[in-house]
């Protein structure tokens, strides 16, 4: 084992491991993992390593390392000044080091973002949820769960590297520029239902560029705005861009509002926005070299044709700049449709890049017996755990199934998804075990007026939701006053129907009665920072973000931690096997707290001490269904007075020209 001294860590060094932590999507953690995986693993192979053990990730500039005995390495990605104690050596092979020399990895220059360090054996680091990869954003894997410090040291693992060090090969190695080309699939989410012909036309003929606001969650693009097919998104917001929640890919070109971002190995793995193209598997590892400045162009391939990210050289063509296709699947990411087996609801399969397939139920509306469906659908899944399931991820409506395709291909997944449906029973009397959460709220939080100033400085001051989230919650719902918006929120019983919106167990929840959602539109564009743990509605959800980020739902308050950064120490209300609080179908209620009594409540939380008022139960479709036929003319009466205040909300915002297309690019 030897030992590596950091004497220079660069802006942003950190150890990553491919494939990253790819079991826990359903719960709000990314892969994470190296952007660039290509590079990586073939840093890997070039000292003899497995493809995914654990190496270093260098964002714009590299490290410089000592090493206290003998060993191997290599460096890959971007190209950069490369030295072994003052002498210059080359990227792309094995480099043998004596003990004590120092390898020193320069800056990037004018092609590519992140360089890749492999040695001999691979980098020791903690395993946390199966994988050493680091995941800044939530504090764990790697060093400490951050960017590496002057000053560390790290250690080699004790095993062995498993093959022959060797030098890449010339067609093995990735082709970087300036103007790149991205192959996509179309779906899940394109036109004509969500996005106008037009507006996809111009998604595959115009060269996109990369925002300089961009890093590992996602890169950020500035193109066309979009014309929209539609006008609103109904109940999950007022604009056009949104949808009911529903589980992402990386790679996925999701639009928080008119603004593009390309969905990267540190970002969310549930939310409310269209998603068109996806970018496939063995072209990701371009994200991790985009640059700011750098342009994109999106190429539709066929998913049945896509390189396989298992192959490298001529198969993978990562070697050629430009992307070779023979045209797109022209069935704009619906695979395919049919009925559930009692006649009810409709089924419609989405195509969610090469390696997802995205099941939806019924129309685009809040319906429980939906999420029942998936509900009932997930668990006929796992039980069967076919070879190459990955994950499975629900949403308010929908199921994402996600496979390694190099195991099973999108039309065996897509046979089978069939086949399960038509087995399963109808879900009208779905019993399901159902706890109660009581979680203190601090209202109208300062933390969240901070963000709230932030965003008005830094991202959009005329927006419809600034000054204050909750006069505009009110004036949204045709609401008195924003004591009304108090009393609604504090009578609610919320049902969690998704985790991980945003990230770390961060649950998207809904009242259970109808007369208690109130329903707002997500900030657009989306903020760039967000507190731990705010609250906030967006659409007719809410959510408790699960760590600092970026966010679009509308604030009301603050409350404890939803995750367990002790992990695997215990903490109160945690469960011991997981670091999440909150599971599928918990109801969660609030109780009133002040700021200072909050921020107390969280410092207990975070040492381990407190408690959290947790009670079993259960949730019965039929019993709920009972509950608004008995009360269908009030939640109608109410429902209907804040379907009009919604209506003038959005003339006013029509007459403001919020909904006007801009001309040019935006971003």
């Amino acid at each position: 084992m030897a030992s590596i001294s950091i004497l220079r860590a660069g802006p942003q060094t950190t150890i990553q491991d491919w494939p990253g932590r790819i079991r826990y999507w359903h719960v709000g953690v990314p892969p994470s993992g190296p952007m660039d995986d290509l590079s990586f693993r073939l840093a890997n192979i070039a000292v003899g390593n497995a493809e995914g053990a654990p190496g270093l990730e260098c964002t714009l500039m590299g490290p410089q390392l000592q090493f206290d005995t003998d060993t191997i390495v290599a460096v890959t990605g971007a190209p950069v000044t490369l030295t072994v104690s003052g002498q210059a050596v080359p990227q792309w092979v094995p480099i043998t080091l004596k003990a004590g020399e120092i390898l020193d990895i320069g800056a990037v220059g004018f092609v590519g973002m992140r360089v890749y360090v492999a040695v001999a054996g691979g980098i020791d680091a903690e395993l946390y949820l199966e994988s050493r990869s680091t995941f800044t954003l939530g504090k764990f894997g790697g060093k400490d769960g951050r960017a590496l410090a002057d000053g560390d040291t790290l250690a080699t693992a004790a095993t062995a590297p498993s093959g022959v060090a060797r030098r890449i090969l010339g067609d093995e190695k990735p082709a970087l520029t300036n103007n790149w080309h991205l192959a996509v699939t179309v779906g899940p989410h394109s036109a004509p239902e969500f996005f106008t012909p037009e507006d996809i036309d111009d998604l595959y003929n115009t060269p996109y560029e990369v925002h300089f606001n961009s890093d590992r969650t996602g890169v950020r693009l500035v193109g066309p705005q979009p014309r929209w097919a539609r006008t609103d998104g109904g109940e999950a917001g007022l604009h056009p861009s949104n949808i009911h929640d529903t589980a992402y890919s990386v790679g996925a070109l999701d639009f928080t509002g008119d603004t593009p971002i390309l969905l990267g190995p540190d970002g969310p793995s549930l939310g409310g926005f269209v998603c068109p193209v996806t970018v496939t598997t063995a072209e990701r590892w371009k994200l991790g070299q985009l640059k700011p400045g750098d342009t994109v162009q999106f190429v539709p391939v066929r998913a049945a044709e896509v390189a396989s990210v298992a192959s490298f050289g001529e198969d993978r063509r990562a070697g050629f700049s430009t992307v070779i296709s023979a045209g797109t699947d022209l069935d704009n990411g619906v695979l395919g449709g049919s009925m559930t087996a009692d006649g009810t609801t409709t089924v419609t399969y989405r195509r969610s890049g090469d390696d997802n397939i995205l099941v939806e139920y019924g129309d685009m509306s809040l319906d429980l017996a939906l999420r029942a469906r998936v509900h009932a659908l997930a668990e006929r899944i796992d039980a069967e755990r076919p070879p190459g399931l990955i994950t499975l991820t629900p949403g308010i409506r929908s199921l994402q199934i996600k496979v390694d395709p190099t195991v099973m291909r999108q039309s065996t997944l897509l046979d089978w998804l069939t086949e399960c449906e038509a087995q399963l029973p109808s879900a009208s009397e779905l019993v399901v075990p159902s706890r109660t959460v009581h979680l203190p709220l601090s209202w109208d939080d300062p933390a969240t007026r901070e963000a709230i100033e932030r965003y008005m400085l830094g991202v959009r001051s005329d927006a419809p939701w600034c000054p204050w989230n909750i006069e505009f919650i009110r004036r949204m719902n045709g609401l008195d006053s924003v004591d009304d918006v108090h009393r609604i929120v504090y009578d609610a019983e919320y049902l969690v129907l998704g985790l991980g919106d945003v990230y770390l167990g961060a649950p998207v929840a809904v009242p259970l009665d109808p007369r208690h959602r109130l329903i707002t539109t997500k900030y657009n564009p989306a903020r760039t920072w967000t507190p731990e743990n705010a609250v906030g509605i967006g659409g007719a959800y809410m959510c408790i973000y699960g760590m600092e980020g970026p966010g679009g739902y509308q604030f009301v308050g603050r409350t404890t931690q939803v995750w367990n950064h002790r992990h695997p120490l215990r903490a109160a209300g945690f469960e011991p096997e997981h670091p999440w609080l909150l599971r599928f179908f918990d109801k969660i209620s609030w109780y009133p707290v002040s700021a200072d009594e909050l921020l107390d409540l969280r410092a207990d939380m975070a040492a381990g001490r407190g408690t959290v008022e947790i009670s079993d139960g259960t949730f019965s479709l039929a019993e709920h269904q009972r509950f608004l036929d008995d009360n269908a003319g009030a939640i109608t009466a109410d429902r209907s007075a804040m379907e009009a205040a919604r209506a003038i909300e959005r003339q006013r915002w029509s007459d403001g020209g919020e909904f006007a297309t801009k001309t040019g690019k935006v971003a």
